[in-house]
């Protein structure tokens, strides 16, 4: 039986944060005071600007340049950055997060021809930045209007490669019953867990994390004629045989504290081809028969080492640069605003040939093959 992606869509918050202005504030922090070092102002300034990041959004009010608000993560009148609680960062991600679950939830079902709220049997959410109960399962199927009978699963702090787990529940799902329609939404609020650091790297993770939400229709129902889709062939899971610390969460007293070590990009440079070469061994395909690649933008160092990993051509990953330079990385829910990229593009065969991956904790690649096709 065959399994679709029918549609995708994706959301952002409103409030946009110019990379320049994150650097020059970091910055600023090593110029003077107790943390001042040259060095550091120096590092800070490079790894920003080397980024290929323009912006990225957020739901903390402190950063909004149009109405400057200073707030428990910022003092505008003194340009310095605030530390708060666990408790506090927690409560603002229960605020902000259930609106925008429910806004991207019902943007997918609005764009997904032949489908409302009354087809949704299953949902599924994807989310490692926060954490409430009832979760944004019970939320969706409230705020949607579902019936209590609804099946929900919630899939919790796995890191930048959760919405593979979330796909491959949905495509379960959907084999198993044939009747089902299952709704695929990831959130993360990164940006809740900005702490000022003065590791490298703690700058580094501070440069690329960024709040965003998507969400993924998924059934083994038949599409709508002309309607191109994505259909899941399979996917794969793999461990590299190091980077199980390079690459890591924990819960502390003032966020979530981020390891997101500089020598991931080698790791996966080194580890991506043996990664991917079970999946292309089992469907006979081969690099040069992948017709796109959806990289995870954790970076910009990782999207190059993916392509010098797999020696592929300098724009195969534009698609994921383009992501990364707009969004920066949204953690799991980055993942899906690729491959809607892909799947907005006009077909340019009959049948194309998709590979999906996306790098987290462990350190894991998660990976996925997909035709993209119009029936």
């Amino acid at each position: 039986m065959s399994v679709y992606i029918h549609q995708i869509a994706t959301l952002v918050p409103d409030i946009v944060i110019p990379q320049e202005l994150i650097r020059d504030s970091i910055k600023a922090g090593f110029a003077t005071g107790e943390n001042a070092d040259r060095r550091l102002e120096r590092l800070a300034h490079r790894i920003y600007s080397q980024s290929a990041i323009t912006q990225r959004h957020t739901v903390i009010p402190d950063f909004d340049t149009t109405n400057p608000h200073s707030g428990h993560f910022y003092n505008h009148e003194n340009g310095q950055f605030k530390v708060p609680s666990t408790k506090y960062r927690n409560e603002l991600y229960t605020e902000a997060s259930k609106p925008l679950f429910t806004k991207v939830a019902q943007d997918v079902l609005e764009q997904s021809e032949g489908f409302d709220a009354s087809d949704v049997t299953h949902v599924v959410t994807v989310s490692c930045t926060g954490f409430y109960a009832p979760g944004p399962d019970y939320v969706l199927v409230k705020s949607l209007g579902l019936p209590a009978a609804t099946e929900r699963y919630h899939i919790g702090f796995m890191g930048c490669f959760a919405a593979f787990p979330g796909l491959k529940l949905a495509k379960t799902i959907c084999d198993a019953n044939p009747e089902a329609t299952v709704l695929v939404v990831c959130l993360e609020l990164c940006t809740l867990h900005f702490q000022p650091s003065t590791d490298l790297d703690g700058i580094i993770s501070t440069s690329v994390f960024s709040d965003g939400a998507s969400a993924a229709l998924v059934s083994g129902r038949q599409p709508t004629k002309d309607t191109t889709v994505l259909e899941m062939t399979q996917f794969a899971s793999a461990l590299t045989p190091t980077g199980e610390e390079d690459m890591a969460w924990t819960i502390g007293n003032t966020g979530f504290d981020i390891v997101l070590s500089s020598y991931v990009p080698t790791i996966i440079e080194a580890n991506i081809e043996e990664a991917i070469a079970p999946l292309l061994e089992k469907y006979n395909l081969k690099k040069e028969d992948i017709d796109s690649w959806a990289v995870h933008p954790g970076g910009r160092a990782i999207l190059d080492k993916v392509i010098k990993g797999l020696s592929l051509e300098a724009d195969a990953l534009d698609s994921a640069r383009e992501v990364l330079k707009n969004y920066g990385n949204m953690s799991s829910a980055t993942i899906l605003f690729v491959l809607k990229s892909l799947l907005d593009e006009p077909l340019e065969a009959e049948k194309e040939n998709i590979y999906a991956m996306a790098f987290g904790p462990g350190l894991t690649v998660e990976s996925g093959l997909f035709s993209k096709h119009t029936l």
